[in-house]
Parts: C-alpha cells; sequence; structure tokens
C-alpha cells in the first residue's frame, strides 16, 4: 500500500468514527410512578406498621419543636382513641427525631390537662412511641382554652425543651379535638400565636369548626382540617408531611431525572455523571462531545501535502538520478573508445 492509498484509508476510518459517534444511543431513565397511598391501618397500637414501611415515604431534616395537643374528654371513646394515638404513631414515622432536629411532646386534655411528656423526655422515635401506647384517656370535660395556655406557658418553653428564638426552630402545635371547648379560646389561642406559636386545629366528627379556626394560625386553609370520623384520622398524615417536612423526592424515587437527582428543602434538581451535560429539559443527560480540531486526530489534510510533496520530491531525485546516470554512461563510452 503506497502512502496516498494510507492517507485516503486513515480519512475514510476518521470518518466512520465521527458518524459512529454522533449516532451513540441515549438512553432515557424513566420515572417512577407516584408511591402507593398509605393503607387503613389496624384498630390496636400495638399491630400498627411503621408508616414508612408502608409508603416508603421519608421526611427531610426540617426541624421543629412539635407539640401534639390532643382531646380526650369523654366523648372521645376508648376505641376512638385509639386512632388518635395510631395517628400520633404514624406522624412519629415520618419525623426526623433527634435532638437536633425535630423535638416532639404531647399535651393530653378534658377538664384537667396533663404534659404527657415533654419536648426534651425522648430523642428517638422507639421511645416516643412506647410512651404514646401508655397514653390513658382523661375521660372528662373539654378545656381546650387550658391546654393551648398549659403549651404556652410550660410546654414551648426552653425548660421544656424548647430552643431559643435566635436558633430559628419553628414552634408548631397541632391541636386534634372532636367537640366544642367548654372555656374560651380565642385571646389565648391569640396570645399563643404572638408568643411565636404555629397552630393547626385538627376537628373531627362533632367538633365546631368556628372555634377551630379561631385556634389556628393564618392562612386558615393551610391550618384547619376536618375529618368525619376518628376511624379516618390517620388519612391526615400525608398532609402533614407535606406541611411539616415533606417529602424526599429523591429517596422515593417521584422524578425524571436520568442519572442524578440531588434533594433540596423544597424540592429537587438534576445533575449528571462526569463526561455527561445536563439537556435543555433539565431532566435528561448528552454525552459531552469533544470539540473537533482544525485538523482531525489523523491530520490528513497535513499527511497528504507531505505525502505529495515526498513523492514530487522524489521523482525530481529520480528524474535527476536518471539524468546522471546518463551522463555516466556516456562518459564510459568515450573512455572506452580510448
Amino acid at each position: 500500500m503506497n502512502l496516498l492509498e494510507s492517507g485516503v484509508l486513515c480519512c475514510v476510518l476518521v470518518a466512520i468514527v465521527q458518524v459512529d459517534g454522533n449516532n451513540y444511543p441515549h438512553h432515557r431513565h424513566w420515572s417512577f410512578q407516584e408511591p402507593p397511598t398509605p393503607r387503613d391501618t389496624e384498630p390496636a397500637l400495638a399491630q400498627h406498621r411503621n408508616v414508612q414501611q408502608v409508603t416508603g415515604l421519608q421526611c427531610k431534616s426540617r426541624p421543629h419543636d412539635l407539640v401534639f395537643i390532643i382531646d380526650s374528654s369523654r366523648s372521645v371513646r376508648p376505641q376512638e382513641f385509639e386512632k388518635v394515638k395510631i395517628f400520633l404513631a404514624d406522624m412519629v414515622d415520618t419525623l426526623d427525631i433527634t435532638p437536633d432536629t425535630t423535638r416532639l411532646g404531647i399535651i393530653n386534655y378534658a377538664s384537667s390537662v396533663k404534659i404527657e411528656f415533654k419536648l426534651n423526655t425522648y430523642n428517638n422515635k422507639a421511645d416516643i412511641k412506647q410512651a404514646v401506647s401508655r397514653i390513658q384517656p382523661l375521660s372528662t370535660g373539654t378545656m381546650t382554652g387550658l391546654a393551648i395556655e398549659k403549651a404556652m406557658k410550660e410546654a414551648f418553653t426552653q425548660t421544656s425543651g424548647a430552643r431559643s428564638v435566635d436558633q430559628g426552630i419553628s414552634k408548631l402545635a397541632i391541636i386534634v379535638t372532636d367537640g366544642r371547648p367548654q372555656d374560651e379560646v380565642a385571646e389565648i389561642a391569640k396570645k399563643a400565636r404572638a408568643s411565636g406559636i404555629e397552630i393547626y386545629a385538627v376537628g373531627v366528627d362533632r367538633a365546631d369548626m368556628q372555634s377551630l379556626r379561631l385556634m389556628a394560625s393564618e392562612p386558615l386553609d393551610d391550618h384547619v382540617f376536618y375529618v368525619e370520623t376518628y376511624g379516618v384520622i390517620e388519612k391526615l398524615t400525608s398532609r402533614f408531611m407535606e406541611t411539616l417536612c415533606g417529602v424526599d423526592m429523591c429517596a422515593v424515587g417521584n422524578h425524571d431525572c436520568e442519572q442524578i437527582c440531588v434533594s433540596t428543602t423544597e424540592s429537587y434538581y438534576c445533575r449528571c455523571r462526569e463526561g455527561f451535560i445536563l439537556n435543555e429539559d433539565q431532566k435528561t443527560c448528552s454525552k459531552v462531545r469533544k470539540p473537533t480540531p482544525p485538523q482531525n486526530p489523523c491530520k490528513c489534510e497535513a499527511l497528504l501535502d507531505f505525502q505529495r510533496n515526498v513523492q514530487s520530491t522524489f521523482q525530481a531525485l529520480t528524474s535527476k538520478l536518471e539524468e546522471l546516470t546518463s551522463k555516466v554512461q556516456g562518459f564510459q563510452y568515450i573512455l572506452g573508445r580510448y
């Protein structure tokens, strides 16, 4: 194979490689479907399954000082109170509970008010769920205002485990009640909100909606909830998951990222592995194509120019050699005659 043929073959090979690279397939990873809705749980707390095992949902580390204020008055039947305890256990499952993230306390009330445990009593889910299972109803009246006051003056204090204002940790109270308060709630709830406590009000069955609105923080659409029976109160768990902590979209696969999903406080974003770039859809990735240099790797044009120059020079030298050979032969002929 002469030099010219070698150069042409080199160019053909480069063209083949370029065409093959341009047509290399980019695979699309299809997103997962949304996780299934949590099933109805069994009536007994002892049979309760971890809500994360059922839904696969995980809470992000958004810290709160959270106190549940639970109505256990005479109108709440024992089996209904067990449903409330399952709801509490479900909520515990969804939260990131540590001394540095979310701290949780529970106030139990009827005519009297009892702090079942404070924000600094327990710092892990297992201990909290054990404490929840031991809570007993008080079974008397409905002093909701008194319960809110106790939360403000005792449960949300630094002595009880609430963090200081300068730490920027939100203070949340979730009130669960099925009746009309037997005391005044508007003024004490107003004072609690003014002190920095964000109040959610959950009404069940016969709950007085006007009282719920008087207790809850603004906007009311985001802070007032109602369920028809205690049998479906657990369905509020997913709603509070969105409100209190959000769902780690990357962890549950509920995203469209082709390669890498990165969680943020509010949502997520997509990234690509090394050697790939993110496309305009901000979801899929494409292989990075190295810029084509002025001369391709084989430097075909330069090689062909070199080959042509070598051939031209070689031909010129051959011609001169033939001319020199002819002259030498002429000299030999002349010398032979003498």
